[in-house]
């Protein structure tokens, strides 16, 4: 296992995590940014994707840990973040996109990726990322004919992920 040394964490090279994914999937290069998740099978509508795990820290880590290039951070809730870098499902490799594919949602302190719409296979996932417009502005590359230019938004609810990968 070839490990990358990211922000203060020793990371692992990405994998998915076939624990925590529903479907079959890969990650190899995008279009969008470095690597993406990609769906090796067809992938219907409200369903499932895979499970967005990783080290549990507090809202003191988070500030500590958010300052590096690359980051994985989702915000869980006001206090609590999960960090990808550490314990990842590969979930944390998925890119931004203004048209998602995927949608996240917080059941029982944990972090779904469901699907928007059926995904064809060989397609990348996607989820729209909802960064605050009160952070540094992150510019967007997913491509999209609706994409706003940017990954910021204005005041992103809770459990949406943190800046930038």
């Amino acid at each position: 296992m070839r490990r990358a040394k990211t922000g203060t964490a020793l990371v692992k090279s990405p994998a998915i995590d076939v624990r925590y994914a529903c479907f079959k999937l890969e990650i190899r290069e995008s279009k969008i940014h470095r690597r993406g998740v990609y769906a090796l099978e067809p992938i219907p509508a409200g369903r499932k994707v895979i499970e967005y795990t990783g080290e549990r820290i507090s809202r003191r880590e988070t500030k500590r840990r958010g300052h590096g290039r690359l980051t994985y951070l989702f915000g869980l809730d006001a206090y609590w973040t999960i960090d990808g870098a550490v314990g990842g499902s590969g979930a944390e490799i998925i890119n931004h996109g203004c048209d998602p594919n995927l949608y996240s949602e917080i059941r029982r302190g944990r972090i779904l990726y469901i699907s928007q719409r059926a995904i064809e296979a060989g397609e990348e996932l996607t989820v729209d990322y909802l960064f605050s417009d009160k952070i540094r502005e992150f510019k967007c590359r997913c491509g999209s004919p609706s994409c706003r230019g940017t990954i910021n938004l204005k005041s992103p609810p809770l459990g949406m992920p943190h800046p930038p990968r």
